[in-house]
């Protein structure tokens, strides 16, 4: 008997096809037409001219800043002599809050001083108060005001910072008094009389951060 087989086989390939779609978004404002995210603003402006008006506050981020006035005698110290000037600081129109420290006194770039080794810069000593409400700066400043700083000229910076709410929310006024001491630390050698006819120019920084 002979017995006989058979084998089908069926072969398809199938294709499948599919709808296809995206959507996207982006970070954009409330409108939907515009940027939705960004950086705050920082920044400080200064005032060195009482009375203080709109018009003279003014921003100086380099060395030597503004010209803060001590007055013409201030040229003809003698020792035991104190001069006053002021300085008022706050934030600009549209910046947020912050809290700005005083540091030490640097010689200021660019303005050209008679004084031999610093003797003169490093000779005389700083005190500075803080107010919040009055722009008057003598002696009286300080006794009305919180004094932030007292000591050397060179290494005499804040002892705090002071708050500086934004949008110039308020203004904080600083009263500097530089006094040529009527005995100076000078240098070993150097007579009181060495001091005479020379010049000084600090330049301070104000040291703002944001928060």
């Amino acid at each position: 008997m002979l017995a006989g087989g058979a084998v089908l086989g069926l072969g398809a390939t199938v294709t499948l096809a599919a709808w296809t779609d995206t959507e996207w978004v982006f970070a954009g404002n409330a409108a939907g037409n515009g940027p939705g995210l960004g950086t705050s603003v920082f920044e400080v402006e200064q005032n060195v001219t009482n009375p203080y008006t709109e018009a003279s506050f003014v921003q100086n981020e380099t060395n030597p800043g503004g010209a803060v006035q001590f007055g013409v005698s201030a040229l003809t110290l003698t020792p035991g002599d104190a001069v006053y000037a002021p300085v008022a600081l706050r934030t600009v129109t549209g910046s947020i809050a912050g809290t700005v420290t005083l540091q030490p006194a640097v010689p200021a770039t660019g303005i050209t001083v008679t004084d031999a080794n610093q003797a003169l810069f490093n000779a005389l000593t700083v005190r500075v108060a803080v107010s919040a409400t009055t722009t008057t700066c003598n002696a009286a400043a300080f006794t009305a005001g919180t004094i932030i700083a007292n000591g050397p000229l060179a290494t005499t910076g804040a002892s705090a910072g002071q708050a500086l709410s934004a949008a110039g929310g308020n203004v904080q006024h600083y009263c500097f008094e530089i006094t040529l001491p009527a005995n100076p630390t000078l240098p070993n050698g150097t007579a009181l009389s060495a001091l005479q006819g020379r010049t000084a120019a600090p330049a301070w920084n104000f040291s703002a951060v944001s928060g």
